[in-house]
């Protein structure tokens, strides 16, 4: 009564079914492997590191932004700083913005 099936096809033999059980699982987690140890672990360290940068921030301290603007921090609130960036002149930017701490000295050598 088995119309639409061949018996012959529909009956597989285990080694042409494919790899079975653990052996064919092997690759898939050896990519997630691959991917976690070079793209998700050093994007969660750089995040970390950026983290404690903003946290601590502190008046006096010669920045850069993620704009290229450079100065030095004249007030800091709790989601803003307050950025000089020459003689008189202010720039509110937000904490996250700040991409890097630059050493002391670095704006009158520019």
């Amino acid at each position: 009564m088995n119309f639409f099936i061949n018996d012959a096809l529909a009956e597989a033999t285990p080694a042409a079914a494919g790899p079975g059980g653990l052996t064919g699982l092997i690759f898939p987690i050896g990519l997630i492997l691959i991917l976690y140890f070079f793209m998700i672990r050093p994007q969660v360290k750089r995040q970390k590191a950026h983290r404690a940068l903003v946290e601590s921030l502190k008046k006096g301290d010669e920045v850069q932004t993620s704009g290229g603007l450079m100065g030095r921090i004249t007030d800091v609130g709790e989601n803003f700083v307050k950025v000089e960036i020459a003689d008189g002149i202010e720039v509110t930017v937000r904490r996250l913005a700040v991409e890097a701490v630059m050493p002391k000295g670095t704006l009158k050598e520019l």
